[in-house]
């Protein structure tokens, strides 16, 4: 036997939960003439009798004195069918505004403590426009032997989208019995999941997303504000002989090319310091081929000139506040959110959460979450497949804009438009998301099933037009494996009690439940756990190759390292071939980057038939006459003079010759 309460609410609006001093309208019934005070359940006008009646004579087992648990009396009240006057009747509970009218008596109904705790202290009439609104108890769930069948219920209305005139006022219901099966509720998939564009080697699934535009702009920039520092340093007196930035020269899309090969290859060969990568003597520490690619001080001089965005185009007063605070690292994010969403098409499980990257310094929009392995860093929402943990689409989080903000719009807050945003491009596809509790709501899974989207998750009780009778629920309300819910015909929420009492909400799941060893599981459950992780399964393989660890002083810089991370792991599901492993995707991605990348080695001849000629170096400060001083390589004493061909630092009169006779 189903076993249900039937309340209802025509407005689809949350019924804000009664607080602990309950509103006194006993001075505002028109029915009693007595100045008598009158408490409150005799203000029902279906006795005659001046002997005031307690609730708890409603209950056909009430003349039992001892105390009985409110499941026992969930199970007592399950032995006895039901008659039809009493399925029909409705509480008036959740209306859009509190009236200030004396409501109308109903007839005496017997009703289990379970279902009182759903109902106003004034028993109500339901009007009889009001949609009903039904908590249902799971075919599934652990029922009584002795139970007796549920008369029949007014006719369920089949699922069907909303218009968008009504379409956050949600009519609450039972689950039609039998119950509609989910893949026919479900949004067909229509789309070809996979790669768009066929690779054969790393190389080219990598340069597919790093192409050379991206990497003519950071060349760009990077020489740009390399000049920058060097005027800055030389502004204010820092610059020293030997900073590395006046050794500085132009780099081009080939170096920069190897430089990425040198930040992955640092992430598979795993060192505590970074000179340690530059250690070529004879021991078992000798990692040789770094040197070979990249000297120390040229790496050092890149890391610290890269950039992405030119300063003086930062305008402030033409950005939001978010908008300013990512404008260092605005270009790389549009690029890789454009090529991310090109090169690959979704399959129809799709998971939205959040990712952390670590950040332990001072930044203002740092956020925290304790059960994220980073703790505390920066906060990007992302779009990732279930299955292969593929980065769709994701947005930094540097504060909500609230502008566009509605009031009469309930998916127009920073939590459903962040949602909208992520899924732009998607709409009538049958892609079903994945959300937890956090973004999840009856309003925002109508309008997401408006769109042509399924999607399921956790939910929090307390969001608006959820059915005050399960929000009210504690977890001593039910049983263990027991399950209540409800449909408006789009959206059903089920509330689960396992440990603790968990809800979820669906646009196709219903009321069903599978039976795991002793304990009933409702199917979104199960679901969940097995679509919800496409975030965490990124997180995690991007755990292994760890190129952000290394400390740095510029955030975006990091967070630029884990974006290149990322990048790396999208190109290794671009290429789909199931013999690559991970770390021999990567090795041989490092490989094929310096072999198409490398500088060409300098050719002897040129070198020989070369002019070798003395100069020297350029003065500190064009009012001084100061000048630049280094290190000879033959003497080691400080001079002013190098030789223009080879670029060392040489005296003139008594190193200059003995040094090119001797090479």
């Amino acid at each position: 036997m189903e076993q249900y309460v039937e309340c209802g609410s025509s407005s689809g609006a949350s019924t804000p939960k009664k607080t602990s001093t309950p509103k006194k309208r006993r001075n505002l019934s028109p029915r009693s003439n007595d100045s008598t005070p009158k408490k409150r359940r005799n203000l029902s006008p279906r006795s005659n009798d001046s002997t005031p009646k307690k609730r708890r004579n409603l209950s056909p087992r009430s003349n039992d004195p001892s105390p009985k648990k409110r499941r026992n009396l969930i199970n007592s009240f399950s032995d006895r069918p039901r008659r039809d006057s009493e399925i029909t009747t409705a509480l008036n509970y959740g209306s859009e505004e509190e009236s200030d009218e004396e409501e109308e008596g109903i007839a005496e109904l017997a009703v289990p403590r379970i279902a009182r705790m759903f109902m106003d202290e004034d028993d109500a009439e339901v009007n009889e426009r009001s949609a009903n609104a039904t908590l249902e108890r799971s075919p599934q769930s652990p029922r009584p032997a002795d139970c007796a069948s549920t008369p029949a219920s007014p006719t369920p209305v089949s699922p069907t989208a909303m218009e968008p005139s009504n379409k956050f006022q949600f009519e609450w219901r039972k689950f039609s019995t039998p119950q509609i099966e989910p893949h026919l509720r479900r949004e067909p998939f229509s789309q070809i999941s996979g790669p768009t564009v066929s690779f054969t080697r790393p190389y080219e699934a990598f340069i597919a997303i790093w192409d050379r535009e991206i990497m003519e702009m950071i060349v760009r920039e990077t020489n740009i504000y390399a000049q920058q520092l060097a005027t800055t340093m030389l502004e204010n007196g820092t610059i020293c002989p030997s900073s590395r930035i006046t050794r500085w020269h132009d780099t081009n899309v080939n170096e920069l090319y190897t430089y990425f090969a040198i930040v992955l290859a640092m992430g598979v060969v795993i060192k505590t310091r970074l000179t340690e990568y530059w250690n070529t003597s004879n021991d078992i520490f000798s990692t040789p081929g770094f040197s070979t690619e990249m000297s120390y001080d040229r790496f050092h001089l890149l890391s610290a000139c890269l950039h992405f965005n030119n300063n003086k185009d930062c305008n402030s007063a033409l950005l939001t506040r978010p908008q300013a605070k990512l404008f260092k690292i605005k270009p790389i994010i549009d690029h890789l959110n454009r090529k991310f969403s090109e090169l690959y098409s979704l399959s129809q499980n799709v998971a939205l959460d959040e990712s952390l990257t670590m950040w332990k310094g001072w930044l203002e929009i740092n956020q925290f979450i304790p059960n994220k392995a980073a703790t505390v860093g920066i906060k990007t929402f992302e779009l990732c497949e279930s299955q292969t943990g593929y980065l769709w689409r994701f947005e930094v989080y540097a504060g909500h804009d609230t502008s566009a903000f509605q009031e009469d719009d309930p998916v127009s807050g920073k939590v459903p438009a962040l949602v909208l945003r992520l899924l732009n491009g998607l709409e009538h596809k049958g892609h079903t998301i994945w959300m937890d509790n956090y973004y999840n709501s009856p309003s925002l899974a109508r309008e997401l099933k408006i769109r042509g989207f399924d999607c399921a998750g956790t939910l929090r009780t307390n969001r608006q037009f959820v059915p005050p009778e399960l929000a009210s629920i504690t977890k001593n309300d039910m049983i263990v494996g027991q399950l209540l819910g409800c449909t408006s015909g789009d959206v059903d929420i089920v509330v689960w009690r396992d440990k603790n009492l968990v809800a979820f909400i669906s646009t196709y799941h219903a009321l069903l439940a599978t039976k795991c060893g002793d304990t009933v599981k409702p199917t979104v459950a199960q679901d969940y756990n097995l679509n919800m992780g496409g975030v965490d399964r990124k997180d995690q393989q991007l755990a292994m190759y760890p190129l952000e660890r290394k400390r740095n002083k510029v955030w975006y810089k990091k967070f630029f390292r884990r974006l290149l991370n990322a990048s790396v792991l999208n190109s290794y599901i671009l290429l789909k071939n199931q013999s690559w492993a991970h770390r021999k995707f990567r090795k041989a991605l490092i490989t094929d980057l310096f072999t198409a990348h490398r500088a060409p080695a300098p050719n002897s001849k040129t070198i020989a038939t070369s002019v070798h000629s003395p100069a020297q170096y350029s003065s500190i400060n064009p009012k001084k006459t100061d000048r630049l001083r280094r290190q000879c390589v033959v003497c080691k004493k400080r001079t002013v003079t190098y030789c223009k061909t080879c670029q060392l630092a040489m005296c003139t009169y008594t190193c200059y010759e003995p040094y090119h006779t001797a090479h």
